[in-house]
This record gives structure tokens, C-alpha cells and sequence, in this order.
């Protein structure tokens, strides 16, 4: 093979390779288009999530206030019950005192 015979055949081989290239980057990029539709979608999407989070975090503020009322009512109602029975064991005892009194004076 001479000189120029070498040389017209790399540059086929190179042209061939520039447009196997050329045609595999159109096929990608044909593929890989985003339409306007798409896009607009993905932005409805974001919009939707974005909402879709801002109400989880309503949401679990206001679990969060709930949760520490309810914690805050069950402790002064623990504290009344707590209350309430010591007055019930006070009530007790005296009506216990009064009695042994009653029994003491009916006795004599």
C-alpha cells in the first residue's frame, strides 16, 4: 500500500467515525429531549411537594402544641386527683377519730 492510498483510507475511516459519532449524538439528544409539557409538569410537581411539605410541618406543629397542652391538662389533673385524695384520706381519718370519740363518750 502506497502513500496516498494510506492516506485516503484513514480519512475514510475517520469520516466514518465522525459520522457514526455525529449520528449516535443525534440519537441521544432526539431521545433525551424534555418537552415543555415535561417540564411544566416537573414544575407542577414541585409546586404540589412544596405545598404538600409545608402542610406536613403545620401539621406536626400543631400535633406539637396539642401534644403539650394535653400533657400540661393531664399533669393538673393528676395533681387534683392527688389532691382530691389526700382530702378523701384527711376526711377519713377524722371521720375515724370521730367515731373512736363517739364510741369513748358513749362508753362512759
Amino acid at each position: 500500500m502506497d502513500r496516498t492510498k494510506f492516506i485516503v483510507a484513514t480519512a475514510i475511516v475517520l469520516f466514518i467515525a465522525f459520522c457514526v459519532g455525529w449520528f449516535a449524538n443525534w440519537l441521544v439528544h432526539r431521545f433525551s429531549r424534555v418537552s415543555q409539557d415535561d417540564v411544566n409538569q416537573l414544575e407542577k410537581m414541585s409546586q404540589e411537594l412544596h405545598e404538600a411539605e409545608e402542610t406536613r410541618d403545620q401539621a406536626i406543629t400543631y400535633l406539637q402544641q396539642r401534644e403539650a397542652e394535653l400533657t400540661n391538662q393531664l399533669a393538673q389533673t393528676e395533681a387534683e386527683l392527688a389532691a382530691a385524695m389526700e382530702g378523701l384520706r384527711d376526711a377519713r381519718q377524722e371521720a375515724e377519730e370521730l367515731r373512736a370519740y363517739v364510741e369513748r363518750m358513749r362508753t362512759d
